[in-house]
């Protein structure tokens, strides 16, 4: 069975640079460009179903790679976007000019030592609700031989979360291969209960549109 991962599209949010987290955001133009743009390139690909977190961003571009064909579109929670808490709308200069301690500085470089605000979610607990995810709802899937592929429509670090399960990695390595861009698809196979990596890189819109 293939998965097939992607990051939404592009937000305001996005170019920004700012945290968005469970914050609800909506698409910019261009970003319901590119999913929607990759949704006819694919448009010769079957899928049996499409997961999404319910966060608007990531249904429209499910929406849009779905085109207008008959998919289901699922919506779970536990897709949902990483919550950052009080850091949510805010980028890390500013974070860092509120508290120069601010461990946010070292969620890219070094995320072993980034500490969620009290009012957000650690890494730890991400990395356990996506691979609950997986372990719950997609593993199982393989069991049954009508379902060749699926897709999984959501955000940069539950898909890096996702990613961790796959690979087994911990917080320490936990954006191993870097940050997705929007609209970027990890290509897996599952199947005999292991995962292989077939492609990591993997966009279906013109490289002109990327951000």
């Amino acid at each position: 069975m293939e998965i097939y991962i992607v990051r939404h599209g592009q937000t305001e949010w996005n170019k920004e640079k700012r945290l968005q987290g469970s914050t609800d955001i909506a698409l910019t133009e261009k970003g319901v460009a590119m999913a929607v743009e990759s949704g006819r390139n694919l448009m010769d690909t079957h899928f049996d179903r499409i997961y999404t977190s319910p966060l608007s961003r990531a249904r429209v571009t499910a929406e849009g790679f779905r085109g207008g064909r008959d998919i289901p579109i699922l919506a779970d929670d536990r897709l949902r976007e990483l919550s950052f808490g009080s850091y949510e709308g805010h980028t890390l200069e500013e974070l860092l000019a509120q508290d120069p301690a601010c461990t946010f500085q070292y969620f890219f470089s070094d995320p072993a030592r980034y500490k969620a605000p009290s009012d957000g979610e650690t890494l730890e607990h991400l990395i356990d609700r996506a691979s609950r995810f997986l372990a719950e709802e997609i593993e199982p899937l393989a069991e049954n031989p009508s379902i060749t592929r699926v897709m999984l429509v959501a955000h940069g670090a539950i898909n890096k979360a996702l990613m961790c399960h796959v690979r087994q990695h911990g917080v320490d390595e936990f954006w191993s291969g870097g940050l997705q861009r929007n609209c970027n698809v990890i290509i897996l196979d599952y199947s005999n209960q292991k995962y292989t990596v077939l492609d990591e890189s993997r966009i279906f819109y013109k490289p002109s549109s990327s951000v």
